[in-house]
């Protein structure tokens, strides 16, 4: 065991998470300058093998990287310190606002600066939309299979059947030939797998996590979609209202934007319930980078899988678009809403490299400053 190297490992990502605002992309580009350019831990080819199949996979995109370039440093062990680096300190930092949060959150001194905060989420979301798009829909085919999830989405169809359905149409349409049919089976199987939860416990909320965990496929904006669909429409955990709130505090948080597990987990379940949300979140990208390390091969030859992710894409940037496009009409409730959103979306297109860290700070303050003005 070199644990100068586990202790290189560590710094470096702890290190990456302080300034990991910005999205995959830009955790991407950190992780590029950083690892390639500056440590030449690895090659760029290497680098752009570990990207490419991170896609091939559900989970937070760039937190596996991490993970996969900590094993790639210092071994198995490296890939536990990279993502733990990684990670931990996000969902200390997430639980500390919701602490924060429910305690202040109501009081009206402090509940304006949350106003604000909710109409900007959408400018950082919809920016999201229309990049995490352009990658997905490549093709005539993607696009008809985005826009049919998208309206069976907006419908109340489950998002869990939508993407199965979708990662199947693509692989049909695609007619991809049968002799990868095997491996094809890799992904829904962990799709199919849908624990039955009634009440509130620890254990429901780690199932919670956990199925959702294991189909977030797209970006770990989509988590966003789930979150609604399990925890506000069908289980009834959250209101709308609850979800936005998580949605904006994850924004605070530098590194994984999934951490807005640790704050849903604190309002289910207070501190507990945070630690066994995150536990549920991450805990699967773990064992799946592990995983890949040993397949990877396998999984860039398999044109069957590869056409099925395709799809299944971007039926997650449709579902995306779906919650987008409900979470835009509950906000449209006052006037001060409809034009912080509206500020929050013209910002975000006009300005693309502004970091979303900057977009909520200022709907917060925009928001506290229309909340004064008389009616």
């Amino acid at each position: 065991m070199n644990f100068d190297k586990l202790k290189e490992v560590f710094l470096v990502f702890a290190k990456i998470w302080c300034i990991a605002f910005g999205g995959l992309a830009a955790h991407i580009a950190m992780m590029e300058k950083e690892l390639i350019e500056k440590r030449k831990w690895i090659t760029k080819e290497h680098f752009l093998d570990m990207v490419g199949a991170t896609n091939l996979v559900p989970g937070p995109n760039s937190t596996q990287m991490t993970m996969y370039c900590g094993y790639a440093r210092a071994g198995w062990i490296g890939l536990f310190v990279g993502g733990g680096a990684f990670i931990a300190p996000a969902v200390i930092f997430t639980l500390i606002l919701a602490i924060v949060y429910a305690e202040f959150g109501t009081v009206p001194e402090i509940a304006p600066f949350f106003f604000g905060i909710k109409p900007a989420v959408m400018g950082i979301i919809l920016g999201a939309c229309v990049k995490l798009g352009k990658k997905a829909f490549k093709n005539i085919q993607l696009i008809v299979i985005g826009i049919i999830v998208t309206i069976l989405s907006i419908l109340g169809l489950d998002e869990v059947l939508l993407i199965i359905g979708g990662g199947f149409l693509g692989m049909i349409w695609f007619r991809v030939n049968n002799k990868n049919k095997a491996a094809s089976f890799f992904a829904p199987a962990l799709l199919l797998i849908k624990p039955t939860i009634v009440s509130i416990t620890s254990n429901s909320i780690f199932l919670a996590f956990l199925k959702i965990a294991l189909v977030l496929f797209g970006s770990g904006y989509v988590l966003i979609a789930y979150l609604d669909a399990e925890l506000v429409e069908k289980l009834g955990w959250l209101t709308k209202q609850q979800l936005l709130d998580a949605i904006a505090i994850g924004q605070f948080t530098p590194g994984p934007v999934l951490t807005t597990a640790t704050f849903v987990g604190h309002q289910l379940g207070g501190i507990t319930g945070a630690l066994w949300a995150s536990l549920g979140m991450f805990l699967p990208s773990f064992l799946l980078v592990g995983l890949l390390v040993k397949i990877i091969p396998l999984l860039k030859k398999s044109v069957l899988l590869s056409k099925f992710l395709l799809s299944v894409n971007a039926c997650a940037v449709g579902i995306l678009i779906a919650v987008t496009l409900k979470l835009g009409f509950d906000l449209s409730n006052s006037w001060q809403s409809v034009i912080l959103m509206v500020l929050s979306i013209i910002v975000a297109f006009k300005f693309p490299k502004i970091s979303a860290f900057y977009l909520v700070i200022g709907g917060a303050l925009l928001g506290y400053g229309l909340m004064l003005l008389p009616v």
